[in-house]
């Protein structure tokens, strides 16, 4: 199974993916990760290439018949297409969650107070969060709203919803 993460900087999209990663032992990609250790090595970052590295990794531990979640701001229609088609090619299930904070007070705190758990990730302001493109959605998707929640709160929530999506998983508490 692919777990295809979605969701704003802040919005708890990291905290959440990896919680689930840990609970279905899954394999856990995340692009901020990526594109760091991209930068730290002097190789060019901008556009789509830490999602292009994340595409194949996710599609090799898929064939391995590992489950994967995959952690990026996942913002535009082309995006999200090139993550369905990542499991469409190998025929395997996947699903689309998308983490929002929906109180935008909160999500701004989140935003100016965090520190970065990745060496050397400039986080973006609350200014570049706002103004980034992020389209709306076209499709069916679970949608999970952290504000206010704790991280298991919002846990239970999405396997909630994940088993009403009938798909075959097992999260543990």
């Amino acid at each position: 199974m692919l777990y295809i993460f979605s969701g704003l900087p802040g919005t708890g999209k990291s905290t959440l993916s990896s919680a689930l990663a840990r609970e279905l032992q899954a394999a856990y990609l995340r692009v901020d990760v990526v594109e760091q250790a991209m930068r730290d090595a002097g190789t060019w970052v901008d556009g789509p290439a830490g999602y292009i590295v994340c595409y194949a990794i996710a599609s090799q531990n898929l064939q391995l018949g590992l489950d994967v979640i995959a952690d990026t701001v996942n913002p535009i229609q082309v995006t999200r297409q090139a993550w369905r088609n990542v499991a469409e090619s190998i025929e395997t299930p996947f699903v689309e969650i998308e983490v929002v904070c929906s109180d935008d007070r909160e999500h701004r705190h989140r935003i100016e107070t965090r520190v970065a758990d990745i060496p050397g990730l400039d986080l973006p302001t609350w200014e570049k969060v706002m103004n980034r493109q992020y389209d709306a959605w076209d499709r069916d998707h679970i949608v999970i709203d952290t504000a206010h929640q704790t991280v298991a709160d919002s846990l239970t929530t999405l396997c909630e919803q994940l088993g009403r999506e009938r798909r075959k998983f097992s999260c543990l508490y």
